[in-house]
């Protein structure tokens, strides 16, 4: 019988949007063998259509960075796309906001509305957005925090 145990990497389990424990599989389809709570183990990289669910790819859990982070629930290799940057457009700033350029210098912003607001910033990241698309920049195993380069700047006079 599967009996969960504490991940040996957060010590707590990945949770969605909403808190819900996302690393107990329905019907325990696809427990890991030694009964491990924690993101199952990559059965193929992460690259997928946008189309694919982004709570199965990644979850939410407390960071060594700062507070709650975003980490892969798969592998990713370099050049993978993970996921789209959801929520409602804004031109305000604010916790969540992700500010996005284009080549003529207008800026669009988004409050996050999904996991990937829980991104934490390091000046050696592993993803990067192009556009509100996340892209894996290099091989990234599961378990590991999900990080990008916050930048700098200013976006409609707001520091981003």
């Amino acid at each position: 019988m599967f009996a969960p145990i504490p991940c040996p990497i957060h010590d707590q389990p990945f949770r969605d949007d909403q808190g819900r424990d996302m690393t107990k599989p329905a019907g325990n389809a696809g427990a890991s063998t030694d009964g491990s709570t924690c993101a199952p183990a990559p059965v193929t990289a992460g690259a997928a259509s946008p189309g694919a669910r982004l709570r199965d790819r990644v979850g939410r859990a407390p960071s060594s960075i700062h507070g709650l982070g975003c980490f892969a629930r798969i592998a990713f290799r370099a050049g993978d796309w993970i996921g789209t940057y959801e929520g409602t457009p804004t031109t305000r700033d604010g916790t969540y906001v992700l500010w996005v350029g284009d080549d003529q210098g207008n800026w669009s912003g988004r409050s996050g509305s999904n996991l990937l607001r829980w991104l934490n910033h390091s000046d050696q990241p592993n993803t990067v957005f192009d556009g509100f698309q996340l892209y894996a920049l290099r091989d990234i195993a599961s378990g590991e925090e999900l990080t990008f380069d916050y930048g700098g700047g200013t976006a409609a006079g707001a520091d981003c």
